[in-house]
């Protein structure tokens, strides 16, 4: 199975960078202004993205300053049964963040997208950690000339 594979590195702490990954307001400021639910092991987290739709995820693990997975539980037909990763180790006075969009059947054009769009919200993260602002949608980098 193919997974979509990110590495960034953060110019912070690994707590910083999970309180990013790991409440709503964290993810709020750098995936969607629209999240809901409770960031809780075994809790429901929502995330909406206007007309496009949106994924529920379910909170499978959260290790303070190391690890957020969440498994998908509802939105498009290529994610379900997919999970997302966030692994953290620190780098110095920094952050190395792993991402793994993982268990995809095959790779489709559409994974070819989210494949990009994670790499821009993972820079969202990135920003909103460093400098306080992030790009979350509905202000997210816009990667088609259609709606995306």
């Amino acid at each position: 199975m193919p997974d979509i594979l990110h590495r960034i590195g953060i110019k912070a702490s690994p707590a910083e960078t999970y309180k990013a990954l790991a409440t709503l307001p964290g993810l709020a400021g750098w995936w969607t202004t629209d999240t809901r639910g409770r960031s809780e092991v075994g809790e429901v987290i929502a995330f909406r993205f206007g007309e496009r739709g949106g994924f529920d995820m379910t909170v499978l693990a959260l290790d303070p300053a190391e690890r957020v997975v969440w498994q998908v539980l509802e939105g498009p037909a290529e994610w379900m049964g997919t999970a997302i990763r966030f692994d953290l180790a620190p780098e110095g006075s920094c952050t190395l963040l792993r991402f793994r969009h993982e268990g995809w059947r095959e790779p489709t054009d559409f994974m070819h997208h989210c494949s990009t769009k994670w790499a821009t919200f993972l820079m969202s993260l990135k920003s909103l950690v460093e400098t306080g602002k992030g790009a979350p949608y509905p202000d997210d980098v816009r990667i088609t000339n259609t709606a995306d």
